[in-house]
């Protein structure tokens, strides 16, 4: 019996050939983004501009969180953000900080509670009433970035051990390609970013050094059975090898991403796209970026016993 197969066992194609031209465009995207966040910098959300956390309890055995988010988003307070908090009737909604210092900020919680008051009723109570200073913003913004060079150190220690140092290093390039696009992409079309966003960088430098690390192994591998070949065809090979598992662990990742990206609402409607993109990027950066990277750092074969011979023509 037959079964279906997306990608073939027996694919063959030359992608060190392409190596160059896969590093013109992902050096074109990482000098995009150096270029955009200077000059249209990033839309930093509530978690580092600062602004307004109030967490309220709403009537009901659950808030309707579309019909809130509907109500204040008229206020013109600018960016309002809404979650279920410790239960589905507590809601801690994050308000942009206000012009005007002390007074501009009351102002703003008045409008809120007015505005809920007059659509759900008067029974709502308000647990907290918080300003969120550029002080604190501040430190989550150096948290956040401090939590990605932990992550990169830690993959560039974990590889180092596992493979050799041409790996490791290889493997953070394309970590490091992955989280520059990623920003560079929320620079180009303005979305959010806070720390739900450094939360999707951080879950797409381990996607994307998941795939990494397979291919590596099966370069490992082929090094010690095929002492004879050119590097260049066996990374090839051990690409073509593994590239049915590749692409289908992308697409089953990305259709679940799209089906958020539509379904999912506003709410993480930006951290699916961060997603989406990280998933394609990190894909592209395993095949195109980290394997021929190891080429130009003069990787060294195994040295031990002879191994069978590759025998089939190329």
């Amino acid at each position: 019996m037959r079964t279906f197969r997306l990608i073939p066992d027996d694919t063959r194609i030359p992608f060190v050939r392409y190596q160059y031209w896969a590093y013109a465009l992902s050096c074109a995207l990482v000098l995009l983004t150096l270029v955009l966040l200077p000059t249209r910098g990033l839309n930093l959300g509530i978690d580092f501009q600062g602004g307004i956390l109030i967490e309220v309890g709403m009537p009901g055995a659950a808030a309707d969180l579309g019909q809130m988010r509907s109500t204040l988003g008229g206020l013109g307070l600018g960016e309002v953000a809404l979650q279920e908090f410790g239960g589905p009737s507590n809601v801690l909604i994050r308000v942009e900080r206000q012009d005007g210092g002390e007074q501009g900020q009351l102002a703003a919680v008045h409008k809120v509670k007015a505005a809920l008051a007059d659509r759900f009723g008067e029974d709502i109570s308000y647990r907290r009433v918080e300003f969120v200073g550029p002080k604190v913003s501040a430190d989550l913004l150096w948290n956040g970035t401090q939590a990605m060079v932990y992550a990169f150190a830690g993959i560039l220690a974990y590889v180092w051990f596992r493979f050799e140092w041409q790996f490791a290093v290889g493997g953070v390039v394309a970590l490091i390609h992955d989280a520059v696009t990623t920003v560079g992409l929320f620079a180009l079309f303005g979305l959010e970013f806070n720390l739900s966003t450094i939360a999707a960088v951080l879950t797409i430098i381990g996607y994307s050094i998941n795939d990494t690390v397979v291919i590596y192994d099966r370069v490992r591998e082929n090094l010690r059975r095929y002492k004879a070949m050119p590097l260049p065809e066996l990374i090839d090979r051990s690409i073509n090898e593994t590239l049915a598992r590749t692409v289908m662990t992308s697409l089953t990742t990305l259709l679940a991403l799209l089906a958020l990206a539509l379904f999912g609402g506003p709410v993480i409607r930006d951290f699916t796209i961060a997603m989406i993109w990280g998933v394609a990027i990190g894909t592209y950066s395993t095949i195109y970026v980290a394997s021929p990277m190891i080429l130009h750092l003069k990787l060294r074969r195994v040295v031990g016993e002879e191994a069978p011979q590759l025998t089939e023509a190329r």
